[in-house]
């Protein structure tokens, strides 16, 4: 069986650390960008709804080219395709801190969203092949995890930090140095896999199917905050975007050696665990996107103070993700720890769908943001074992590449829906004579309440679909019923 391994005489746990670094770079870029548009478009002189750009153009390639990524991880080795991914997000970050018009900045953030595809795809899969043992891969999924869920909400931090006290181009150039340190650190760390061979699975036709049909929807999904749901260009995209996905699935179906093995999706709990992240991820997002808002334009907050608002669920993420949930994990199996982790989501984001528009943060948001952080650290390295637990050396990497393209999907579904959704009842509010304010806020909550809905329904999939498995046996590839069956 082959396995990632390090060089000899090194330990796993450094090469753990270089994945993770190559990841928080790219969890970072996702939001640190958030607090700097009023910055960007105030230099660069972008209009409003073009500014929204300045996030899709990096989601769209992101979600569209994951799974592809993956599967060549799988076919000519995934160090390759890790650190050539790295190599092309560190390039594309000096390319957007360089920009000087709008154009150049979002074909620069179009080419970092594709080094972020690559790089993001294959680090869980290798994490997984690092760690076989149980114990220790839930260790290892659980700083994984952290870095994913915690990245999000300090890249709030280092964004507010990084613009109002240097400028909004610095947010891009302090990733050259670390991209440099971290591709060089995995030259050294991590060995050389072949991978199966380009001959043993190169889908051609697949792959164009899977690649145009994501970045199609994903396009579609963010570009309803410009042009609605219903108008031509959403409804002619989306129709496109869902005729592609049912002929990828046939091709899948019926290829010699498919881009993606429709095996993987056997196991209950992998395919209920990618759909679950998707609800999941989608009502957060109505905490990380509008929860920003609601400190700058209702409560006044700064960038710097922004971030630090924010800041707490990071460290509840950091305290459960680290320490206390991998031990549960190995205990009770994911099942049980996700559960109650997912009921906390929805229970923060219910008490956020109460802030006033004369809230304090002590008061109004702090109690809301604990539940958040402790409900997603239990929740992610819960969720993440989940996808995993089928997945063979061989296919791993699209494991790992499925996996991020569901959370990705979520992320662009819930931007989409939920910040329209707020957009169309502050703007209902207005016209009834309530105060910017108030509005706002009202806006806010009722987003808020749509997202706790979201990951209510979430909760429900995980108790009806999910079954619960003897933890031991659940993070084991070797043990997973059915898998030593499986062609690789």
């Amino acid at each position: 069986m082959r396995r990632i391994s390090t060089s000899a005489g090194t330990s796993r746990w450094p090469a753990l650390a270089v994945l993770c670094a190559g990841q928080l770079m790219v969890i970072l870029d996702g939001t640190v960008v958030s607090v700097a548009l009023p910055s960007i478009q105030q230099n660069l002189g972008f209009s409003s709804s073009g500014l929204a750009w300045v996030v899709n153009a990096y989601l769209v390639p992101f979600g569209g080219l994951l799974l592809l990524a993956g599967r060549l991880g799988d076919l000519i080795g995934r160090k390759r395709v890790f650190i050539t991914g790295l190599s092309i997000f560190t390039a594309a970050s000096l390319l957007c801190g360089v920009s000087q018009d709008p154009g150049m900045l979002l074909a620069s953030r179009f080419l970092q969203g594709t080094g972020g595809a690559v790089t993001s795809a294959v680090t869980l899969g290798m994490v997984v092949t690092l760690f076989p043992q149980p114990k220790e891969r839930a260790k290892a999924i659980g700083v994984y995890s952290f870095v994913q869920s915690a990245g999000g909400s300090t890249g709030l931090l280092a964004g507010g930090v990084l613009t109002q006290t240097i400028s909004w181009h610095w947010i891009f150039f302090v990733n050259v140095p670390i991209g440099i340190v971290a591709v060089l650190w995995a030259w050294r760390v991590l060995t050389s896999e072949e991978g199966v061979g380009l001959r043993e699975g190169t889908d051609v036709v697949g792959a164009l199917l899977v690649t145009c049909a994501l970045m199609l929807g994903v396009y579609t999904i963010v570009g309803t905050t410009d042009h609605g749901w219903t108008s031509a260009h959403a409804l002619s995209c989306g129709a496109v975007a869902l005729a592609l996905l049912p002929a990828f699935v046939a091709r899948q179906a019926t290829a010699p050696h498919p881009l993606l093995p429709l095996r993987v999706f056997r196991s209950r709990n992998v395919s209920g665990a990618m759909g679950i992240q998707a609800l999941m991820v989608a009502g957060m997002f109505s905490f990380q996107f509008l929860g920003v808002l609601y400190l700058r334009k209702v409560l006044g907050f700064d960038e710097i103070h922004t971030g630090l608002g924010i800041f707490p669920v990071s460290v509840a993420i950091g305290a459960l993700s680290l320490g206390f949930s991998p031990k549960l994990i190995a205990r009770y199996g994911p099942r049980a720890v996700l559960l109650p982790g997912l009921f906390l989501i929805a229970a923060g984001l219910g008490a956020l769908s109460r802030v006033p528009a004369g809230g304090s943060y002590a008061v109004d948001v702090l109690p809301a943001l604990l539940p958040l952080g402790i409900g997603f650290g239990l929740a992610m390295p819960s969720l993440a074992t989940l996808a995993m637990s089928a997945a063979t050396p061989q296919d791993s990497g699209i494991a790992s590449g499925m996996f991020n393209t569901m959370q990705q999907i979520g992320a662009a579904f819930g931007l989409a829906v939920l910040s329209t959704l707020a957009t169309s009842h502050t703007d209902a509010l207005l016209a009834d004579g309530a105060s910017t304010a108030s509005a706002l806020t009202g806006g806010y909550q009722f987003a808020f309440r749509i997202g706790a809905c979201l990951v209510a329904l979430s909760l429900l999939l995980a108790a009806t679909l999910l079954r619960s498995p003897a933890p031991a046996r659940q993070t084991t590839i070797e043990e997973v019923p059915g898998a030593e069956n499986a062609a690789p």
